[in-house]
C-alpha cells in the first residue's frame, strides 16, 4: 500500500504574511478586507470533495476573530494546531516573549475549538540554528510536535544541517520535530513541501519530488499551503515591493486546480495520525 502524506494549512489572512510585514502595520490591519473564513471554508469544501483530512495551524488572532471557524475545522475532522498569535518570527522574540506568545495562541485555539493543541509551527518556518532554544520552549510547554524547521537555505529562512525527516530535537523530550519536505537528487537538496514553491513552479516537479521521497526514501511527506492561496480575487497590496508581489500573487489563479489534482494523485492524512506512531517509534 502506498505511503500516507501528511496535509497541512497555515491560517492567516492575505495580508498577514511575511512578504508584505514591512509594508503593512499590525495597527493596520482592521482596514484591510478579512478573506479567511470563506477562503478556509473553501478549502475545507476542497477537502471534503476528495476525502482528505488536514492539519490547520491557526494564528491564534484568527481564532480570536472568528471562533465558529475553529469550531468547524474541528467538527469536519480535521486537527486544529497553533501558529502561533499574531504571525511574529520566532527569532523576534526572546525565550520569556516565545512562551508568552505560545500560551496566549494555544489558550485562544483550545477555547474555540474546543480540544486540545499539541501541534505548533513557527511563522515562516522561522525555527533554525541561532533560536534552537525555542525547541526547548516548545517541549516544555508540552507540545507533541512541531513542524517548524526548513532544512534548506532561502533568503527566508532555513537550517540546512537540520535533519530532514521527523526527529527528537530535544534530549530528554518526546516531542519531535516534522521539517517541511525537501528532496535531493545529484547532491542538491530542494524544497518541494508546498506554498510558493508548488505555486511557482511545474506541478510535474512536485509529482516527481514527492513520489521520490515515498518510494526512494521510503518517507512520508509534509505538504502545506495557506488558504490565500485559492484566492485569485484577492485584494492587491499596491506599496509591496516588486519582488514581494510577484512572489504572492503568482499562479493564484491555478492553484487550487493543481492542489485538487495533488490531492486525487497522492495518499493524505492529518499530521497527528501521519507522524505521532512516527513519534513512538523515535522513543521506543
Amino acid at each position: 500500500m502506498s505511503i500516507v502524506n501528511a496535509m497541512s494549512v497555515d491560517v492567516e489572512e492575505h495580508f498577514q504574511v511575511g512578504a508584505f510585514e514591512r509594508v503593512i502595520r499590525r495597527e493596520d490591519w482592521s482596514a484591510h478586507a478579512s478573506r479567511v473564513e470563506a477562503n478556509t471554508r473553501a478549502s475545507l469544501d476542497m477537502f471534503e470533495t476528495h476525502g482528505v483530512f488536514a492539519t490547520f495551524f491557526t494564528l491564534g488572532w484568527v481564532a480570536e476573530r472568528s471562533p465558529a471557524l475553529i469550531q468547524e475545522i474541528v467538527s469536519r475532522g480535521h486537527e486544529i494546531a497553533s501558529h502561533g498569535y499574531q504571525h511574529d518570527r520566532v527569532h523576534s522574540f526572546t525565550a520569556d516573549e516565545f512562551r508568552a506568545d505560545l500560551r496566549k495562541a494555544k489558550r485562544l485555539i483550545e477555547d474555540a475549538a474546543g480540544v486540545a493543541v499539541t501541534g505548533y509551527r513557527a511563522p515562516s518556518f522561522s525555527i533554525g540554528r541561532d533560536n534552537a532554544w525555542a525547541l526547548e520552549v516548545l517541549a516544555e510547554e508540552g507540545y507533541r510536535y512541531s513542524s517548524s524547521v526548513a532544512p534548506i537555505q532561502s533568503d527566508h529562512y532555513g537550517w540546512p544541517e537540520a535533519p530532514r525527516f521527523p526527529h527528537r530535537p530535544v534530549t530528554g523530550s518526546d516531542m519531535i520535530e516534522v521539517p517541511v519536505t525537501t528532496v535531493e537528487y545529484m547532491g542538491r537538496r530542494m524544497a518541494c513541501g508546498g506554498g510558493g514553491f508548488f505555486r511557482l513552479l511545474p506541478y510535474k516537479f512536485s509529482t516527481w519530488a514527492i513520489d521520490r521521497v515515498n518510494r526512494v526514501e521510503k518517507q512520508p511527506t509534509l505538504f502545506y499551503f495557506h488558504p490565500w492561496e485559492i484566492d485569485p480575487g484577492q485584494p492587491r497590496i499596491p506599496n509591496a515591493p516588486l519582488k514581494s508581489r510577484v512572489r504572492h500573487y503568482t499562479n493564484l489563479s491555478v492553484m487550487q486546480a493543481k492542489l485538487e489534482k495533488l490531492l486525487k494523485r497522492f495518499r493524505w492524512d492529518r499530521m497527528d495520525r501521519v507522524f505521532l506512531p512516527e513519534q513512538e517509534r523515535l522513543v521506543a
